[in-house]
């Protein structure tokens, strides 16, 4: 199975890691990342003018890429995955953005939503199977109790995104199941991190990722994973405990035995 995939401007220096593993890791179980060629930025952040389209036009082009392709669009980035996945729900309401977008783009067929956005998490849970990864798995994490970061990203809004129960999400933690390891479910896996505030309200933003760490280590994780780049940094930056932080895709690679494939 062949895939479009938008890796994003973080995947593409400071967070090779995330994009590195996911790509052994596709490899591994079967299916191919074919990156977007000439993919712009997405932005980073959902425009929330209703009358905003010039920073919806990136994510559009690789929207109407993977359709040209019949391709399913792929996603690692939270934050990417998030501002491609609301601007495709803008283009399926067909109103006057919709048309304005196409009208700018002047492309030979008007893009109207038709590509489907899956995070990487999805393909593994939906695609794949985690009953097969379990199988696929070369050296299970028996032993380690890891404790999954959504954050707001993946989940909300919860109509739109489609992702997991915005409250109760599974996914992540069916996907520790998978590897070996035990999922550690804590109070504050799905609260915001203050990514978007950690420069403006630093202290504000510390606070944020300090209840989120505490609350982890308080249940008895070891380890955290999370799939966000903005996630990542805040979270490193601001814990107070010695608490390991990896992208789930590094995880992945190491239960699979690809990890020492990633230079």
């Amino acid at each position: 199975m062949k895939y479009s995939y938008y890796p994003g401007c973080t995947l593409k220096n400071k967070a090779k890691a995330l994009d590195a593993f996911a790509r052994v890791s596709a490899e591994a179980l079967g299916f191919e990342l074919e990156e977007i060629e000439d993919w712009q930025c997405c932005g980073g952040v959902y425009p929330l003018g209703t009358d905003e389209i010039a920073t919806k036009l990136s994510s559009i082009r690789a929207l109407q890429d993977a359709k040209k392709k019949e391709q399913d669009l792929i996603t690692v980035c939270s934050a990417c995955h998030h501002v491609l996945k609301r601007v495709n729900d803008d283009m399926q309401q067909a109103g006057d953005n919709c048309v304005r977008a196409n009208n700018y783009l002047k492309t030979e067929e008007p893009y109207h939503g038709e590509t489907r956005v899956l995070h990487f998490l999805e393909v593994l849970r939906d695609r794949i199977g985690f009953d097969v990864l379990r199988d696929k798995v070369k050296t299970p994490l028996t032993g380690r109790r890891i404790g999954a970061y959504y954050g707001c990203l993946l989940l909300r809004p919860g109509s739109v995104m489609q992702f997991d129960d915005p409250e109760n999400p599974t996914i992540m933690e069916d996907f520790i199941r998978a590897l070996g390891a035990e999922p550690v479910i804590y109070p504050y896996r799905n609260e915001c991190c203050g990514g978007y505030i950690s420069l403006k309200e630093k202290e504000m933003a510390q606070r944020m990722c300090e209840n989120i760490t505490e609350s982890a280590t308080g249940f008895g994780a070891d380890m955290m994973i999370t799939a966000c780049p903005l996630c990542m940094y805040n979270l490193r930056r601001n814990k107070k405990q010695a608490l390991p932080i990896v992208y789930f895709t590094e995880l992945l690679a190491e239960a699979l035995g690809v990890k020492g494939e990633v230079e």
